[in-house]
């Protein structure tokens, strides 16, 4: 559509537009909650505070949006919206963000080929910038050496068509992104430091045109020089936090070869894999979706699951992760999730919803951020007609009034929190620990409770059976029978020890109830296995998994389950740093004092179903508590909803995990203290980071005002205070630090009513 043509056609064609990206936005949304939808946005210009503020308000107001959350790293904005009966009900995103003056698109994880053409341009715009500047530096210096009036006009014209072609490729950054929110009605970050630095080369083009004995060229492209140095410092060190999230895009495979139903062979690109298609992997392909082996035998580097470098054996049955390696051997697989719903995919959508959440300190800089631009402008007008007013110099009032204008931007505050958050769950990704929010992280530093499932979490959930000898084959089988319908770690190990017996029953209508077993009808009788106090109606001796059938008891397991490694380690180390430890499970009492005794922990309660848990959790709430819940099972997902802040390891089921605001994907418990560890730091770095930011703005504004500070000078301040707010988030890649190691009393310690061990 041609610039000139006519407002209707214009409108027209937004409609047409919006209407086309309605439909792909309504395909390429995925569910996020009962009735929600969640789509994501490439929007590249987004660049500051104020964008964040601005794009988040307005996609807000839509109707059928629940909330939009920008992410600065990636230049995307995640938005959730209540999906409607008609197909009108899309919100309009792109002709919205359209009209605010922001290009937007669907983001496509494909087409991110790792190059970074922000980061070009950036350096472009530095060099031309830098050589200006020297050259412009060249000649002033003869200028301040007493040239006589002829040759200082002349180097002060070279000066200004040097400056030129600078400040147009060079400020174009700044330039282009002050006109379109001019333009749109709306400010930015960017509109004071285009305003600061046409003003200064304005000025000196007047001095000069009027034989003026000074002019500042040399001010206003080193002005842009050093804005230059401090964005692309910025960008940089986003790029440099993100690293883990390109590498693990690069762990995708591009695609697989899908084996027809004709028998055919074709290869597919990974996104068009669906669930149950059957794939061929030879040795050296990563697996592109996740899947399960169907034939062949071989070995998978897992090391970006597990954390271990020595391969794990892979068969008939295996389960295999997007993003893993098959090393040795072919392999035929079923596909048992799409590429976007896989493992690997998973795991980059946490890592980039780390800085994407509103924390408490991140909402107060966003705030103060958002007050910037009415602010430093009102201020820069009061200080040029103060000094107007004090001298009726009208050169020197404006040079002040351009160097509030500069020295004035928040890039430190704007960055003060999500750096910090953005290098943080880098950390944490880089132990195997995956993060939702930065919120999160917040949460975590701030508990002084940690309560444990016992199987799955502190133990390794996949027990065995005990003296399975001692059971009857008849009732071994039909346990094995019924077992194989679920996931439960005991279940599971019931089936394996009854694996070729053969029961002969037909089990119908099986289903399984969270925290008390399976039942199913057969010959018209009822069998449950699972709890005996559930299964019987009443406690027996033995305890353990009861076999019953309409009531009557057939057979009781035993098991025991190995303690996940890092387990004792973790406790100790969260008993040190004054965290009061406990552990809930709905296991019989004397398997859950026996895995207490091994790991020291004093308190502890059995039996406990998913609704006592979250009970427990919310008596510790009501106390005071800040409550750390790790769990894994189906039965733990409301209390890892319930808790202050909850965890839970990636071998938990899906509910589990999706409840959790922390994976954990090693096998080793150390992940809690670690991730507690690195919160606490973050933490503490994101109030040095604003207290440095205030104390800038609160030592640098007033100096200004007063006419100590040049443009230029301002220029480097600004940019001075984005390094230091960067290097000082930047500390947290060197360690986390060790608070439990610190003497006793640093941490408070818990007050309250302790768990009560269980009869």
């Amino acid at each position: 559509m041609s610039c000139c043509a006519p407002a209707a056609e214009a409108a027209l064609d937004l409609e047409r537009f919006s209407e086309a990206s309605a439909e792909e936005i309504r395909l390429a949304s995925r569910p996020a909650g009962p009735g929600l939808l969640q789509v994501h946005l490439s929007v590249p210009g987004a660049h500051c505070g104020a964008c964040i503020r601005t794009i988040e308000t307005a996609l807000a107001r839509l109707p059928g949006v629940e909330d939009a959350r920008v992410n600065l790293s990636t230049r995307r904005v995640a938005v959730r919206w209540r999906e409607g009966a008609a197909k009108g009900d899309v919100p309009p995103l792109v002709a919205t963000l359209g009209r605010l003056g922001y290009e937007a698109h669907l983001f496509d994880a494909a087409q991110d080929d790792g190059r970074d053409p922000v980061l070009s341009e950036l350096i472009r715009a530095v060099a031309v910038a830098g050589f200006a500047a020297g050259n412009i530096m060249l000649l002033s210096v003869s200028v301040w050496s007493g040239a006589d009036a002829a040759t200082r006009d002349l180097f002060h014209w070279v000066s200004a068509l040097i400056a030129i072609p600078a400040l147009a490729f060079a400020g174009r950054i700044y330039f282009r992104s002050a006109w379109n929110a001019l333009r749109h009605g709306r400010m930015n970050m960017d509109v004071p430091i285009a305003l600061g630095v046409s003003l200064a080369y304005g000025m000196s083009l007047y001095e000069t045109m009027t034989h003026g004995p000074h002019a500042y060229f040399d001010a206003s492209v080193s002005l842009l020089f050093f804005l230059l140095i401090g964005r692309t410092l910025d960008h940089v060190m986003r790029e440099r936090a993100r690293v883990a999230v390109s590498g693990l895009r690069r762990l995708a495979a591009r695609g697989a070869t899908i084996v027809r139903p004709d028998g055919s062979h074709d290869y597919v690109p990974a996104d068009e894999i669906g669930k149950g298609a059957v794939l061929l992997l030879a040795a050296g392909e990563r697996v592109p979706v996740d899947a399960r082996v169907v034939a062949g035998l071989s070995e998978i580097d897992c090391s970006l699951v597990s954390g271990e470098s020595e391969p794990q054996q892979a068969g008939p049955g295996s389960v295999l992760r997007a993003g893993t390696m098959n090393l040795t051997g072919a392999l035929t697989v079923e596909a048992v999730a799409t590429a976007e719903d896989s493992f690997l995919a998973e795991m980059v959508r946490l890592m980039e919803a780390a800085e994407g959440g509103r924390a408490r300190y991140r909402r107060i800089a966003d705030r103060a951020s958002a007050l910037y631009a009415p602010v430093v402008h009102l201020t820069a007008l009061l200080t040029f007609i103060g000094w107007m007013v004090a001298t009726g110099d009208w050169h020197r009032a404006i040079t002040i009034a351009i160097a509030v204008l500069i020295i004035t931007c928040p890039c430190a505050l704007g960055l003060a929190v999500p750096i910090v958050q953005v290098v943080a769950a880098r950390r944490l990704f880089e132990n195997g620990i995956m993060v939702k929010d930065g919120s999160a992280m917040e949460r975590l530093a701030a508990i002084d409770t940690a309560v444990f499932d016992k199987t799955g979490t502190l133990t390794m959930g996949t027990p065995r059976l005990v003296e399975a000898e001692r059971v009857a084959p008849e009732a071994l089988a039909v346990a094995a029978q019924l077992a194989a319908n679920s996931r439960h770690p005991v279940a599971r190990a019931i089936a394996e020890a009854g694996k070729g017996t053969a029961a002969g029953l037909r089990f119908e209508a099986v289903r399984e109830v969270p925290g008390c077993g399976l039942e199913a009808q057969a010959g018209g009788a009822v069998w449950r296995l699972g709890r005996a106090a559930w299964a019987l109606g009443r406690e027996t001796e033995s305890g353990g998994t009861v076999l019953s059938r309409d009531g009557v008891f057939q057979a009781a397991f035993a098991s025991e389950d190995r303690i996940r490694p890092g387990a004792a380690e973790a406790v100790a180390a969260l008993g040190r740093g004054g965290i009061h430890v406990a552990m809930l499970t709905g296991d019989a009492a004397g398997n859950a004092e026996a895995v207490a005794r091994k790991l020291a922990i004093a308190d502890f309660a059995a039996g406990t179903l998913p609704g006592g848990k979250v009970e427990r959790i919310a008596a510790l709430a009501a106390e005071g508590r800040k409550v750390l819940m790790v769990g894994d099972g189906l039965n733990d997902a409301p209390a890892l909803a319930a808790a202050h802040v909850s965890m839970a390891p990636a071998t938990a089921a899906d509910v589990g995990r999706n409840a959790a605001d922390f994976v954990f994907l090693r096998e080793s418990l150390a992940a809690v203290p670690l991730a507690l560890s690195v919160s606490t730091k973050a933490g503490r770095l994101i109030r040095q980071n604003l207290a440095f930011a205030v104390a800038y703005n609160a030592v640098a504004v007033p100096i200004a005002i007063l006419g100590h500070v040049t443009p230029l000078i301002a220029a480097i301040a600004m940019s001075g205070s984005s390094v230091v707010v960067i290097a000082n988030a930047m500390r947290l890649s060197a360690g986390a630090g060790r608070w439990w190691e610190k003497p006793a009393g640093t941490r408070p310690a818990p007050g309250g009513t302790a768990l009560r061990p269980a009869a």
